[in-house]
C-alpha cells in the first residue's frame, strides 16, 4: 500500500482572521490586482504572517486565500440568485468587505 499524502495542518480561527487582515491591507490589495504572477505577495504575506506569530509558508498562504476567495465568490453567486435561501461561508462579512468591491470576483 503505497503511503498517504502528507496534509497541511489545519488553520486555526485566529490564523484565518490574520490572513484575512494581512490580504486585506491597500498595499497586498494592489500587489495582487497589478499582477498575475503573485508569488512574491504571497513570500510578504507569510513574512507577516510570521510576525503575528504563526508558522506558514507562502505556498500555504496562497491555497488558504484561493480556497477563501473560492467560498466567497460561490456563496455570493449563490445569493444573487433570486428565490434560492441564503448561503454562506465562514468569515463572510470579513472577506465581503475586502473582496466585496472587487470586480474579479463577480461571476
Amino acid at each position: 500500500m503505497p503511503p498517504r499524502a502528507r496534509r497541511a495542518p489545519v488553520w486555526s480561527n485566529g490564523e484565518l482572521l490574520d490572513l484575512i487582515a494581512v490580504c486585506g491591507e491597500e498595499a497586498v490589495q494592489s500587489q495582487v490586482r497589478s499582477s498575475r504572477r503573485n508569488f512574491d505577495t504571497f513570500g510578504q504575506i507569510s513574512r507577516a504572517m510570521i510576525e503575528r506569530g504563526h508558522d506558514r509558508d507562502a505556498m500555504q498562504c496562497r491555497i488558504k486565500v484561493k480556497e477563501l476567495q473560492s467560498t466567497y465568490r460561490k456563496a455570493r453567486e449563490a445569493n444573487s440568485r433570486s428565490g434560492a435561501p441564503l448561503k454562506t461561508c465562514r468569515f463572510y462579512k470579513e472577506l465581503d468587505a475586502i473582496l466585496g468591491g472587487d470586480p474579479t470576483t463577480v461571476p
